[in-house]
């Protein structure tokens, strides 16, 4: 196994998977890079394993242990291994990189592999900041390459088809959402994310760092992204818990959009296991019924109506679906369904209720300065 070790101490961050076809020769092999092999970067890697003709050349991550783990895992395609993200955009053979990092260097990372005329996909946030994202997007749109944020639910068939539906007006006019991620604890204090995901000025906080799929399904069923915004919350339940923490565990946020649609939002880590209207949902209320998202069933206004299943249940593995189409778009210069467009509204959407939440004031999308 190809290990170069040379700059652990560096890093300035600022189960094998299925075989290549065998008539597969190395000019048509798809180079990739993973920078941050934690939870969800092991789990890209995986993916990306599993996409025929994409090989696994480089990692890199600042533990060595967690790099090691993962170097492991990928020893099908003995790749080397690095704690200078840099050292990966230098290679040649990196056609594409995979940035699996705590949010605050999502920006700096991918617009230094842009610059490097790699194809990025980037997971969510694609930044934490107003001013950060403006400046990755301006370098995105000027790039030749492919960026994909990593919002999966952007992939899933069964969602394309409902909000399709929407959009032709099965439920009238859309006039209200209702959203909620419920959780009964919150995350594991000693985890793998315990270093960053508490602290807002690394993760953004949890509207940024995790909301930000459930928001971002919000403006894909309304088909723009909100005026202003307006919230309270704070960490009601778990203060101080773990010690310095400074996100929230609870919060409440309302939303308007240009075109008069509502949106009511709530997240908590406090919500009891067996207390009914747990978990996660998104209702969209329309002149003439409401369609449920996660079920994909539109619910007429009409007593007598019958619930009406707009698009059938799919076996659907999301996060292999999003890479599958990334790689897609690298061989055919196609655009990405979840575009640095996609990735840039719904994280300034998230931004936009944690600062009305922040300033305890109603914060308007043009106070963001930021034109997408």
């Amino acid at each position: 196994m190809n290990m170069e070790h040379s700059t652990r101490r560096v890093f300035l961050f600022g189960a094998a998977a299925a075989p290549l076809a065998a008539a597969q020769n190395a000019a048509e092999t798809t180079g990739a890079a993973v920078i941050g092999t934690g939870g969800r970067g092991s789990l890209l890697m995986r993916g990306v394993m599993n996409v025929p003709g994409v090989k696994i050349v480089a990692l890199c991550d600042i533990k060595p242990e967690r790099l090691d783990k993962a170097a492991s895992v990928a020893q099908r395609d003995n790749p080397a291994t690095y704690a200078d993200y840099r050292r990966i955009l230098e290679r040649k053979d990196v056609d594409a990189v995979h940035i699996a990092t705590p949010c605050d260097l999502h920006v700096e990372m991918a617009i230094a592999a842009l610059k490097a005329g790699k194809h990025v996909f980037c997971e969510k946030p694609v930044g934490i900041t107003p001013q950060s994202i403006a400046e990755l997007v301006e370098v995105a749109r000027a790039s030749k390459t492919v960026f994909q944020v990593g919002q999966q639910l952007r992939a899933s068939t069964r969602l394309r088809e409902t909000i399709a539906k929407i959009h032709e007006g099965v439920a009238g006019k859309v006039v209200m959402i209702k959203a909620q991620r419920h959780a009964a604890n919150d995350l594991a204090h000693d985890g793998s994310s315990a270093d960053w995901f508490f602290f807002a000025q690394r993760s953004g906080d949890v509207i940024v760092e995790m909301s930000v799929h459930n928001l971002d399904l919000c403006n894909w069923a309304v088909g723009q992204h909100p005026a202003r915004a307006g919230g309270f919350g704070g960490a009601l339940v778990y203060a101080n818990d773990p010690p310095g923490r400074t996100n929230m565990d609870g919060y409440t946020l309302s939303y308007e959009y240009e075109n008069g649609v509502k949106l009511s939002y709530t997240q908590v880590f406090f919500h009891p296991r067996g207390l009914p209207g747990g978990g996660q949902f998104t209702y969209v209320f329309g002149t003439e019924g409401a369609v449920d998202l996660s079920q994909a069933t539109f619910y007429p206004k009409s007593r007598d109506a019958k619930p009406v299943v707009l698009a059938e249940p799919r076996e659907e593995e999301l996060n292999n679906l999003h890479l599958k189409e990334f790689y897609e778009c690298v061989r055919t210069g196609k655009k990405p369904f979840a575009d640095i467009t996609v990735g840039a509204t719904g994280a300034l959407t998230a931004i936009l209720g944690r600062e009305a939440i922040y300033r305890r004031k109603v914060m308007e999308w043009t106070d963001l300065g930021v034109k997408i």
